[in-house]
């Protein structure tokens, strides 16, 4: 299928990652010019060579609102605009009783998988409003609905980005800017394989063995009885940045097996 986004900017943050990378991959084969970025993007510009495509590589801590305004312009400077923009980045944060967890543990999370969005966006909406045309994904998580109880810190700063973005879709439509999320679950990333390799560790069983378990006891909403793959979820986020996704507003598309069991987002 043709996107029909040739000769779009697409700007990706966390992109070492392997949900924003895969995603690239995609954009680079349908023609998109890409800004690709990461808090330390020295694996990053090695993975980027191996693309077909004018790419950018951008050093920013998203965290500062300084370093996401200075990698915008830096976009703005090589391409002239922004179209598409993918924010991917964020952390699982730390684990445990919700009301045990430190408030730096707790800020710490908010900071990276909240607040870092907001700031992506306002550093570049304007470029987008000026065109009368955009497109914005963050990556959320099956956690934004469906919370586990040691993962409060992720949860509720995933949750807020969910809500934010469905804020952000009712007056950016009328720019042209469309809004959504993106809710994976359980996928083969640097992030789960850490995820099992302690599992392992601390059941004393294989890796395999590990997310056997995990699927078994934790996702059983996983019909399918694997992790997704990371190229399953950038098909997903292809299409709603695409030309072919202009009726897609506000919504929180799913790439999870099934692990949500519930109807509704």
């Amino acid at each position: 299928m043709d996107l029909q986004i040739k000769d779009r900017v697409a700007l990706i943050t966390g992109a070492t990652d392997d949900m924003g990378f895969e995603t690239a991959r995609i954009l680079a084969a349908e023609g998109c010019k890409l800004v690709l970025s990461d808090k330390e993007i020295t694996q990053l510009q090695k993975d980027a060579a191996t693309l077909d495509a004018e790419i950018l590589c951008v050093a920013a801590d998203v965290t500062d609102q300084a370093a996401v305004d200075a990698m915008a312009r830096q976009a703005l400077d090589r391409f002239g605009r922004i179209d598409i923009v993918l924010h991917t980045a964020g952390i699982t944060g730390a684990k445990g009783h919700p009301l045990e967890v430190a408030d730096a543990d707790h800020r710490e999370a908010w900071e990276i998988d909240f607040l870092s969005a907001v700031r992506v966006a306002r550093a570049t909406f304007p470029t987008m409003r000026q065109n009368g045309w955009g497109r914005f994904v963050c990556i959320t998580s099956e956690n934004a609905v469906q919370p586990y109880w040691d993962e409060a810190t992720y949860n509720t700063a995933k949750a807020a980005l969910a809500a934010f973005v469905k804020n952000l879709s009712y007056k950016e439509a009328e720019h042209g800017i469309l809004c959504n999320t993106v809710s994976p679950a359980f996928i083969e990333t640097q992030m789960t394989d850490g995820m099992m390799e302690k599992r392992s560790k601390e059941l004393g069983v294989s890796f395999d063995e590990a997310v056997e378990s995990f699927l078994e006891e934790e996702r059983p909403g996983i019909a399918l009885k694997r992790r997704g793959r990371a190229e399953e979820v950038a098909a997903a986020i292809a299409l709603i940045v695409s030309e072919r996704g202009s009726f897609i507003n506000g919504s929180n598309m799913r790439v999870d097996g099934g692990s949500v069991q519930a109807v509704q987002n």
